[in-house]
């Protein structure tokens, strides 16, 4: 494997996951602040108003906001070279429409940033990861109205200026193909169940996400010429389930929607080929003005990141159970293990995918979120034996250079959840991603104590070796 001598290793985060203190330092309300814990077996609930008793995993998460200094030394120790973390709207512009941010939210990002680059850890920050300000999804239905892109770019601007010199990396929304379908509501237009939102309201907030995006882009490039930014989109493969051509188009269709409807705005500048086909399919096409064309043409990204996590197959029999997983659902693929939370292990699937992009839009690509989520247990000696997640690493960065090898330019890796986290689809701590362990329960007790697991130390050794170490 050769991976190139500048790649980027770290680890990747959200603040609405890991940062806490949600209403410390005049930070207001998030979208994210009202939705309540939950399980594999109970969904998160939303709730309009803050319950008391109730326990809400972003109020306090992980609390990074009172062990960043440990939490980067950690990072710093296994030798990261990136971290990506997201930026909370909302500490930076309690009042989104106010045109005064708050300076306690800005100076602790600059301490958070410069203790970076004092490591040598380069940030890549998340500007808008699943979570917009409280107010705008009641006052506006989020992305649904054009007024939130100002309001975006106003925050934009604010980051961009104050962060010169301090960041270089930037990603404008975390996964924002989640925007084709229902899951979409989640980051666009606000959890409410007394809303009925149409799948055209989605596709339009996606749009108005894009221009946003783009206007982003220019505006980051106009402040400093040094900055680099992307998208990013949650990586998704689709196998057809059998050799029946019915199948084999559909899971065409699956990549194409799942990934190419967004990637192709972001990176080329314009709507796909088969997005009119596809509007006309669902009566959802969104309003674009020849203004909002231009604007896409002129915006588009420096990079592709993505997530990926698993693949799954595509079938048009009705019949076939469907199997859960990350965003996209799918039928369970006999070939592969599955997850303790069902979603399935496939690491050549990550090949597959990094080939595939890489083919369409031949610009450098970042793999900004991957891992396992599983229960680790501490002993009773204080360790955290991991073995099981260090096999799923292995088997996925094997992957990556056998890629790089044929030809994939790849810029970087960063694991998800390298500190545990709260859990974005169940809100639970049980399952854990990181590198190192949080004392923290899914009732929201526990003393916040890191432990190292034993992946840690063998991160460790991957950096160092520039991955070719993975034993």
């Amino acid at each position: 494997m050769s991976f190139r001598k500048d790649f980027l290793w770290g680890g990747a985060t959200a603040a609405n996951q890991y940062e806490g203190a949600w209403k410390e330092d005049g930070k207001s309300e998030s979208l994210f602040d009202h939705l309540t814990g939950g399980s594999r077996t109970s969904p998160r609930r939303y709730t309009k108003e803050i319950e008391e008793g109730t326990w809400y995993p972003s109020h306090e998460a992980v609390d990074f906001y009172h062990h960043w200094q440990e939490d980067i030394d950690l990072m710093a120790e296994m030798g990261f070279t990136c971290f990506r973390l997201s930026v909370n709207w909302t500490r930076i512009y309690p009042d989104p429409e106010s045109d005064t941010p708050n300076p306690e939210g800005i100076a602790f990002y600059h301490r958070v940033f410069r203790a970076l680059r004092e490591k040598g850890i380069e940030p890549l920050v998340t500007i808008a990861h699943y979570d917009v300000p409280y107010i705008l999804t009641q006052k506006y239905n989020g992305w649904l109205s054009r007024r939130t892109i100002d309001l975006y770019l106003k925050y934009c601007e604010t980051l961009f200026t104050e962060f010169r010199g301090e960041v270089r990396l930037w990603i404008t929304f975390n996964e924002i193909n989640a925007g084709t379908f229902s899951f979409g509501d989640t980051l666009s237009l606000g959890f409410d169940p007394e809303k009925k939102f149409t799948q055209k309201d989605r596709l339009q907030a996606l749009h108005h996400q894009f221009v946003a995006s783009a206007k982003a882009v220019a505006l980051g490039h106009g402040i400093d010429p040094e900055n680099r930014i992307g998208c990013m989109i949650a990586g998704t493969v689709s196998y057809p389930y059998s050799p029946n051509p019915k199948d084999v188009l559909e899971a065409q269709k699956r990549m194409d929607i799942g990934n190419f409807y967004c990637g192709d705005v972001q990176v080329r500048g314009d709507y796909p080929a088969f997005a009119e086909a596809w509007w006309r399919e669902t009566g959802a096409a969104p309003d674009i003005t020849p203004e909002d064309r231009e604007i896409l043409k002129k915006g588009t990204v420096d990079y592709y990141s993505f997530s990926y996590y698993m693949s799954s197959c595509v079938s048009t029999d009705p019949e076939q159970m469907k199997s859960a997983g990350n965003l996209f659902g799918g039928i369970k693929n006999p070939y592969l293990a599955s997850s303790a939370w069902g979603w399935q292990i496939d690491p050549e699937g990550l090949r597959y995918y990094l080939k595939a992009v890489y083919d369409r839009y031949r610009i450098p690509l970042m793999i900004v979120e991957n891992g396992l989520g599983a229960e680790d247990t501490v002993t009773e000696d204080g360790s955290v034996h991991d073995d099981y997640r260090i096999d799923y690493l292995r088997a996925h960065i094997a992957e990556m250079g056998k890629a790089v090898d044929e030809g994939v330019d790849l810029m970087g890796y960063t694991m998800w959840g390298c500190i545990d986290l709260t859990s974005l689809s169940t809100g639970e701590m049980r399952k854990r991603y990181g590198f190192v362990y949080v004392d923290r329960d899914d009732d929201g007790r526990g003393s916040f104590a890191r432990i190292r697991k034993d992946s840690f130390a063998w991160y460790k050794k991957v950096i160092a070796s520039n991955g070719r170490d993975l034993a």
